[in-house]
């Protein structure tokens, strides 16, 4: 029997793989922020009609925000609030990006298989819903950045700037 979120009487997923696949999407955004590191900085800024976050730097942004947040949360640790006021250009970016990167690593390290599947016992502050094994949210840190970074690549493409291919199966 399978239950939404996680799963009874086995494991869905391993440390091992959650990792590799963390570093994936880290190596995909990393294609794409070079790519975009040749975007004059104005573009970034520019609204882009039709996308609910409106500009590629706020999505930029809320990539790297929406893991720090997800993964705190998963540890109740507090975060240093921190957004686009904070991440004036690419540097500062990438920073935050790689400081982000390396604590998800540390929590996933600090955990083992069972730990990964096992339905959190407390509800962080903020979640809604029904509670989830960290697998599962980690998960959802990785398909929200790739959802995000589509919308990256489209808003680029109306902007003029077609990005490379940054798709897991890269040719």
């Amino acid at each position: 029997m399978r239950k939404r979120g996680g799963r009874i009487g086995g494991r869905l997923f391993t440390c091992d793989g959650i990792r590799e696949l963390h570093g994936w999407m880290h190596e995909s955004l990393d294609i794409l922020l070079r790519h975009i590191a040749s975007v004059p900085g104005e573009r970034l800024r520019e609204t882009v009609s039709g996308f609910g976050i409106a500009t590629v730097w706020k999505q930029l942004v809320h990539i790297v925000e929406g893991e720090e947040v997800w993964v705190c949360d998963l540890q109740g640790k507090a975060r240093l609030p921190w957004g686009e006021k904070d991440c004036a250009n690419m540097e500062v970016l990438l920073a935050e990006k790689e400081r982000v990167r390396l604590a998800t690593r540390a929590y996933l390290d600090g955990l083992s298989d069972a730990e990964l599947n096992r339905t959190l016992a407390r509800r962080p502050r903020e979640w809604v819903g029904e509670l989830k094994s960290p697998a599962f949210i980690l998960l959802h840190v990785v398909t929200h950045a790739f959802h995000h970074k589509g919308q990256v690549v489209a808003m680029l493409r109306t902007l003029g700037y077609p990005a490379p291919d940054t798709d897991l199966q890269r040719g």
